[in-house]
């Protein structure tokens, strides 16, 4: 099934096929409605085949559609999805919103430079199923959804090996965090150290990894090859504006303390380093595809000489695939993250994974309803954010 730029002079098996919403009368009409509260079955698509490639734009006139909007995906008659996420999540970018960005298996493609609330999303990540694939749209939107889309894939043999394609979006809000880091600001304020409270911070140890932000958790055979994670940041440090300093932990097959890999940082994981001074960056494996920092604070950190380290605000969207690299598991996968060093930060965490294993999967946790879902508007997150600086 493999394809890839090494194997596009050998000969090719199967036979392409395409669903999409283009007008059956032949005129422009090239979408379809979803109406608002109801779920649409827009492809169901008999095995075996592969899902090569998935395009798709909406239209609605909604602040956070991208979260409102879930997509799930079926295979081969199962009871509970294999995906589930809200759309904008799933491809790539979260709190609700759209933003331009370019990886090797998921990208958006809108106005540069900005928040939008419009985009083509892409996702070239293999698929195969042996029997049957059903992809469903769900419209929690207020307003009526219009939903252009191509889902284009082969129809071929599938080996009885093959691992299928998942993908699990999980929000935390706000985190659990260790410390009260508000109660932390009247000490700080005191002092003449300006690290005096990134210094108490550093001083908790987590030997356990039990209070983490859980990224993925996943039974039976297969291999994790990313995720994508949004922070909003609403519970800095006093002082010390970075939300990071959060090792990722992965516990693979049921294996307890010391995790069987332990990293060193957020920014770590997401292949970045010194915080995100890049700002917003895409990369093939590794990249930010969303930084919105809180508008026009920046000057006032400064003046009133706090560590700027970057303007590292706001809502950010970060992401990580493992497509050279998979972390391979034969019985279970536990995916966490610290938030904030010993999980010190009571942050508002969401997270997509994505993973291929050997049906059946374990049963996902229950979608939040869209009003747990819904992003934190601006001003609160800045009025959180600056109650502790």
């Amino acid at each position: 099934m493999g394809y890839g730029l090494s194997g596009l002079s050998r000969k090719r098996t199967g036979k392409s096929r395409r669903v999409s919403s283009w007008d059956r009368s032949g005129r422009n009409k090239d979408n379809i409605t979803v109406k608002s509260g109801e779920t649409a079955v827009i492809a169901d698509i008999e095995g075996p085949g592969v899902i090569r490639h998935i395009w798709s734009t909406i239209a609605v006139h909604e602040q956070y559609s991208f979260r409102k909007i879930l997509i799930r995906v079926y295979w081969d008659d199962e009871e509970h999805p294999s995906i589930d996420s809200p759309i904008g999540d799933f491809f790539g970018v979260g709190h609700g919103v759209a933003s331009h960005y370019v990886s090797l298996p998921l990208n958006m493609i809108t106005t540069q430079g900005v928040v939008e609330n419009k985009a083509a999303m892409n996702c070239f990540f293999e698929m195969p199923f042996a029997r049957r694939a059903r992809f469903e749209i769900t419209n929690e939107c207020d307003n009526d959804l219009i939903l252009y889309f191509y889902i284009d894939y082969t129809e071929e043999p599938v080996p009885n090996d093959s691992f299928y394609f998942h993908a699990q979006w999980r929000r935390e809000n706000p985190t659990a965090g260790t410390m009260d880091l508000h109660a932390l600001k009247a000490d700080h304020d005191a002092q003449t150290d300006p690290w005096f409270s990134e210094n108490k911070v550093n001083a908790v140890a987590n030997l356990d990894g039990k209070g983490n932000y859980v990224i993925l958790d996943a039974v039976g055979e297969g291999h994790y090859v990313g995720c994508n994670l949004s922070i909003d940041h609403i519970d800095p440090i006093p002082g010390f504006v970075w939300p990071g300093e959060g090792d990722d932990m992965f516990f693979i097959d049921g294996e307890a303390w010391p995790p069987t890999l332990h990293g060193t940082g957020t920014e770590d994981y997401f292949c970045a380093a010194w915080g995100y001074p890049s700002g917003k960056y895409d990369g093939p494996y590794h990249g930010i595809s969303l930084a919105a920092p809180l508008r026009g604070y920046g000057e006032a950190w400064r003046e009133n000489n706090i560590i700027p380290f970057h303007d590292c605000s706001g809502k950010w969207t970060t992401y990580r695939f493992h497509i050279v690299d998979p972390i391979v598991f034969e019985k279970s996968l536990l995916f966490s993250i610290e938030h904030g060093h010993a999980n010190c930060q009571s942050n508002d965490y969401s997270s997509v994974a994505y993973w291929y294993q050997r049906e059946p999967h374990k049963q996902f946790p229950e979608t939040l309803p869209v009003a747990l879902r819904l992003p934190l508007s601006e001003k609160e997150s800045a009025r959180r954010f600056y109650r502790n600086l």
